[in-house]
Order: structure tokens, then C-alpha cells, then sequence
């Protein structure tokens, strides 16, 4: 039976601070770390094992990922970084503290840029301190300016039909470290969660979220793998 593990990152520097963070490359805070390890002792403990890893190109996830992996004594499993996996892009609203913002704006209008399935960010401005168009990571890709969740998810399935679901039908135990929006849209598919359900879909941090498939990749069953 295919095995699917789901795990977004540690808590993150931005996280801790409350600020919008998206794509901009911010490292794990002190308890993240503790998390990721705590989460790679779960899964072990549990007796999980994987045969691929794959998780996006921005450092708290890699980070986690790493640290996972050591934790389970796993770190030469073989992990793919994938852009498409990053978390979604906050655009204008980078950087900005998540309180001050509905101050200025309105709870209202922020909760719909946090939590609707359509509604972008204000666009990223040019000259933006948080502008990452011009990263190596990225070159040859056209960066947006701004996602919706509904976009984040457009661009994270691809990378689902190329290299996740084909690994999990050749029988590989798939791991995948990645971001709260991105893995949202796996979610979404995999479980056929509605539009407007989707956006209040709660993954916590480093709380691998557990899927055991069939051989169409249809779930069997999902479950978060609380600490005991």
C-alpha cells in the first residue's frame, strides 16, 4: 500500500514574529528546530521509514527536512528540491507583521488575503525589499509577484503528476517537507476537500500528517501523527 507522509516545516523565525513570509528565505527559529527533531523521533518511534524525500527550495523546510532525517538516522535517503513545492507568495505583504497589517487594512481584508481560496496579495512591488526575482534558485522561471492560495495549488500538482505519484506507484514510501499552502494543495486533491473548505484546513508545524493509499494513490486513510 503506497505511504505518503506530509510534514511542514519547524516554526520559523517569521513565524515566531507573526510576519507575512512566503518566499522570502527565512530560517528556523530555536523551537522549530526542536520541532523538526521531535517530528523525526515520532515517525521513527512509529516505525516509519521512506525511500524519497522531496522538499522545496526555501531553507526552513530543507532545514526541517534535514533535520527529520537525522533524527530517524535517514539522512542519506535521496531528496529532491522542487520550487514548486515553495510556500505560496505573499507579494506585497512580505515582510509585514500580520497585527500592524489589519490595523492599517482592516482584519477583514487581511483575513481575506490570508484565508480565501482566490484572492491574491497586493502585488510585490519593483525595488521591494523582499523581491526574490533576481535569486539563482529561480533563474529562467518568471517569479510572480503574488499568489492566491487557488495559484499556490496550480503550481504545486505538476510537481505531484511528475515526481511524487510516479514514485509512489513504482511502491517508494514518499516523504515530503514543504510549507503550509503547498501542502494545502496536495491535501486538497488527494482528499477532494472543497474551495471554500480548503483555506481552513489547519496543518500544524512539524505534525507529519500521515496518508496510506491504495493503488489508484486514492486515500485510505489519513491521520495526523500527534506526539504521544
Amino acid at each position: 500500500m503506497p505511504l505518503l507522509v506530509l510534514v511542514r516545516h519547524g516554526q520559523s523565525l517569521w513565524n515566531l514574529e507573526n510576519r507575512f513570509t512566503g518566499w522570502w528565505d527565512v530560517d528556523l527559529s530555536p523551537a522549530g528546530v526542536l520541532e523538526a527533531e521531535a517530528a523525526g523521533r515520532r515517525l521513527a518511534a512509529a516505525g516509519f521509514d521512506f525511500d524519497l524525500v522531496f522538499t522545496s527550495v526555501l531553507v526552513r523546510a530543507i532545514k526541517t527536512c534535514h533535520l527529520l532525517l537525522e533524527a530517524m538516522g535517514r539522512l542519506w535517503l535521496p531528496v529532491v528540491k522542487d520550487w514548486r513545492l515553495n510556500e505560496r507568495h505573499y507579494g506585497g505583504l512580505t515582510g509585514l507583521d500580520k497585527h500592524e497589517t489589519a490595523a492599517a487594512h482592516g482584519a477583514a481584508q487581511v483575513q481575506a488575503w490570508r484565508r480565501s481560496y482566490d484572492v491574491p496579495p497586493p502585488p510585490m512591488p519593483d525595488g521591494h525589499p523582499f523581491d526574490v526575482r533576481g535569486d539563482r534558485r529561480y533563474a529562467g522561471l518568471e517569479v510572480p509577484r503574488g499568489e492566491s492560495l487557488k495559484d499556490t495549488i496550480a503550481r504545486a500538482l505538476p510537481c505531484w503528476e511528475e515526481r511524487l505519484a510516479p514514485a509512489l506507484r513504482q511502491g517508494r514510501r514518499v516523504l515530503v517537507v514543504a510549507h503550509g499552502n503547498s501542502l494545502r494543495g496536495l491535501v486538497k486533491h488527494l482528499s477532494a476537500i472543497p474551495d471554500a473548505d480548503i483555506p481552513a484546513f489547519e496543518i500544524p508545524t512539524a505534525v507529519p500528517l500521515v496518508y496510506e493509499l491504495d493503488s489508484a494513490l486514492v486515500p485510505v486513510d489519513r491521520r495526523f501523527l500527534e506526539a504521544a
